[in-house]
């Protein structure tokens, strides 16, 4: 049974999936692109963090930052590897979507890399409806970047 739940990301049973995430940003992306939230960052007013469990053993996070009263960022989006194959990235993201719509945003967008590790994250968003925009909300142009924007209306 999945489940997607708000929750606080310093429940300790969350460690393999910051540890995982933090590998996966580190692996083929220099330091000074890579634009990932620390967990206590995570713990912050206008973000919400989400995690996906299958019966209780978490499996997946996401999470929306507030960049204003209309838009939001995708943030943390992660899936073990394990997992993976099961559409459950897909159902996370649609989660967040749905999410950030019932709080009244209008617009979703994220930062996500163009190195190869990222081809099937840059696949999800677009078949997601996400199209390339520039850089917002602080982000500079960035060659390791790709920006990617949803209306939610």
């Amino acid at each position: 049974m999945i489940s997607i739940a708000l929750e606080s990301p310093l429940t300790p049973d969350l460690d393999l999936l910051f540890e995982r995430h933090t590998a996966d940003m580190h692996a083929d992306t220099p330091p000074e692109s890579i634009h990932m939230l620390d967990r206590s960052e995570l713990v912050a007013p206008g973000i919400w963090f989400f995690v996906m469990r299958d019966e209780g053993e978490p499996l997946g996070m996401g999470a929306f930052k507030r960049l204003s009263g209309t838009h939001a960022e995708v943030k943390s989006m992660h899936v073990l590897a394990e997992a993976r194959g099961r559409g459950l990235s897909r159902r996370m993201l649609d989660h967040l979507i749905d999410a950030a719509r019932a709080e009244g945003f209008t617009r979703l967008s994220l930062e996500t890399g163009v190195q190869p590790t990222f081809v099937a994250a840059r696949a999800l968003y677009h078949n997601a409806g996400f199209t390339e925009c520039p850089p917002f909300e602080g982000y500079t142009d960035d060659p390791n970047s790709l920006f990617m924007t949803k209306p939610l209306v």
